[in-house]
């Protein structure tokens, strides 16, 4: 059924994920957002000069495990990160939110995350 998650997916935190340990605050981080939903952090390896990290609270491994009810938790990360672009001057020259799923599209932490970029010109095809 295209509501419910995925076999064998759990929305538990999980204490081996890193970004779970982030949300926890057992690990630090540069936090530039929190409210009840998400939380932003600044990337520690940046790929632009803006490059900020987008993740629910929830443990999530990635953008395959979400449902039509995952909805409102969506409507609020991608608002979360688009009030962010828009407090830091990045929407008149553009910039870039992309999530990444599986090795093979580049994902190397299981937790759903937004990356927002900006500040520089984006290419295309992006990798």
């Amino acid at each position: 059924m295209p509501d419910e998650p995925a076999a064998g997916s759990s929305r538990v935190a999980d204490p081996e994920c890193l970004f779970c340990r982030i949300v926890a605050g057992e690990i630090p981080a540069a936090r530039v957002h929190e409210d009840e939903t998400v939380i932003a952090i600044r990337d520690i390896a940046p790929r632009a000069p803006t490059h900020v990290l987008f993740l629910p609270r929830e443990h999530i491994v990635s953008a395959a495990e979400l449902t039509a009810a995952d909805g409102p938790m969506l409507g609020q990360l991608f608002g979360a990160a688009a009030a962010f672009a828009r407090a830091e001057g990045l929407t008149d020259a553009g910039y870039r939110i992309v999530t990444n799923v599986g090795r093979w599209g580049g994902q190397t932490v299981d937790h759903l995350h937004l990356h927002l970029l900006g500040g520089r010109s984006m290419t295309w095809p992006p990798g």
